[in-house]
C-alpha cells in the first residue's frame, strides 16, 4: 500500500524557484557543447533575436575561450517584469559565479515564462575579470 500526501506548493509558487531547474537544465545543454540544442530549448523571443546558426557560432566562440566548466555557484535570482530589449513579461534573472579552465566569470541566464513553463531567453558571460 502506498501513502500519498499532498503538500502545499508554497515554495513552488515563487518564480525564482520555478525557473531555476529549467535554467540549470538549459545551462547543462550548453555545458555539454550542444549549442544547437540550447537554441532549440530556448524561449520563443530568444529565437526571434538570433538564428540557430548565428547562436551556435557565437556561443562556440565564447565557450571555447572559457574552457571546461569546473563549478557554477548561484549568486542571485531576481524576479522582474521588465528586461532591457525584451517585451514586458515575467522574467527571472539568475546570476552565477562560474569557474572555467581559464578563470572565474560572471554568468547570467535570463528565463522568461511562456504559458506554464520557464525557458531561457538570454545568456551572458562577462569575459573581462
Amino acid at each position: 500500500m502506498f501513502l500519498s500526501v499532498t503538500l502545499p506548493a508554497v515554495a513552488q509558487d515563487k518564480p525564482e524557484q520555478a525557473a531555476q531547474k529549467p535554467a540549470e537544465d538549459w545551462l547543462a545543454i550548453v555545458d555539454a557543447g550542444d549549442y544547437g540544442g540550447s537554441w532549440e530549448n530556448a524561449a520563443s523571443f530568444f529565437k526571434t533575436q538570433v538564428t540557430k546558426e548565428q547562436w551556435t557560432i557565437a556561443l562556440k566562440q565564447v565557450r571555447d575561450k572559457l574552457g571546461k566548466l569546473k563549478s557554477r555557484t548561484l549568486k542571485n535570482a531576481t524576479y522582474t517584469e521588465t528586461v532591457p530589449g525584451a517585451p514586458a513579461g515575467k522574467y527571472v534573472v539568475f546570476d552565477y559565479s562560474s569557474t572555467y579552465d581559464s578563470g572565474t566569470f560572471a554568468e547570467t541566464a535570463v528565463t522568461s515564462q511562456e504559458k506554464d513553463t520557464w525557458k531561457v531567453s538570454g545568456y551572458f558571460v562577462k569575459l573581462s575579470q
